[in-house]
C-alpha cells in the first residue's frame, strides 16, 4: 500500500510541476492580436469570470473537504469493512492527467491566437475526459458486480457517493466544454474565447487535483 501511495505522490508530483513549466513558459504579453474587452486591463485587474470561478472553486474544495473529514471520522466506526478499489480507477487517472494536459496546451494556444491548435487540443480533452467518465462508470459497475454494493457497509456508500459528486462537477465543466467549441466554430477570432478556455483550464486542474486526493484517500484505507 506504501508503494502505491508513492507511486501515486510522483504521478501527482509530475503533473503539477509540468503545469507549472507549462504556465512559466506562456508569455501573455507576447501573443498575436489586440486583446479584447474580454481581458481586464491592468496589473491588478481581475474579470469577473475569473472571481467567479474561484469562489465557486473555494465551495467545492469546502464540500470534499466536508467529504474527505466525514470519511475518516466514520471509518472509525467497527461497521466499516474496507474494499478493494477497482484496477479500472488506475486507467481513469490516466485519462483524467491527460485530459488536464491538453486543455493546458489549449490554453497555451489560446494565447498565442492558434486557432487550429486550440481546437484539436479541446477536442483531444474533451476526448479523454469522455473516456474518464466511461470509466467510472465501468468501476461502478464491476465494483457492484463484485458484491459491494451502496447498501452493503458505509466504505462501499462513500465510494459511490466521492465518485458520483466528482463526476458531477465534471458533467458541468463538460457543459462550459461544449460551448467554448460551439463558439469556436461560430467566431474567427480566437481571443474571444480566451477567457473560457482558460477557465476550462483551469477547472480541469482543480478537478484532477481533487481526484487525486480522493484516489488516494480510497488507495490509502
Amino acid at each position: 500500500m506504501t508503494a502505491t501511495l508513492i507511486v501515486l505522490a510522483v504521478i501527482m508530483g509530475g503533473v503539477v510541476f509540468w503545469l507549472i513549466r507549462q504556465t512559466l513558459n506562456v508569455q501573455p504579453w507576447a501573443e498575436e492580436g489586440p486583446i479584447g474587452q474580454d481581458h481586464a486591463s491592468g496589473p491588478f485587474s481581475v474579470q469577473p469570470a475569473k472571481v467567479g470561478l474561484i469562489v465557486f472553486l473555494a465551495v467545492a474544495a469546502s464540500l470534499f473537504s466536508l467529504f474527505v473529514s466525514a470519511y475518516f471520522q466514520r471509518m472509525e466506526f467497527g461497521d466499516w469493512k474496507i474494499a478493494p478499489e477497482p484496477f479500472v480507477l488506475w486507467i481513469n487517472t490516466a485519462f483524467l492527467i491527460l485530459a488536464s494536459v491538453f486543455y493546458q496546451l489549449a490554453r497555451n494556444a489560446v494565447i498565442k491566437n492558434q486557432t487550429a491548435q486550440v481546437k484539436s487540443n479541446l477536442l483531444i480533452a474533451g476526448f479523454f475526459t469522455f473516456a474518464f467518465m466511461g470509466g467510472q462508470l465501468w468501476a461502478w459497475q464491476e465494483f457492484h458486480n463484485s458484491g459491494y454494493v451502496l447498501s452493503g457497509n458505509p466504505a462501499n456508500a462513500f465510494f459511490y457517493v466521492l465518485t458520483a459528486v466528482h463526476a458531477a462537477h465534471i458533467l458541468g465543466g463538460l457543459w462550459v466544454w461544449s460551448r467554448t467549441l460551439f463558439k469556436l466554430q461560430s467566431i474567427v477570432e480566437t481571443r474571444k474565447v480566451r477567457t473560457s478556455v482558460e477557465l476550462c483550464a483551469i477547472y480541469w486542474h482543480f478537478l484532477l487535483l481533487i481526484w487525486l486526493v480522493l484516489f488516494a484517500l480510497l488507495l490509502s484505507t
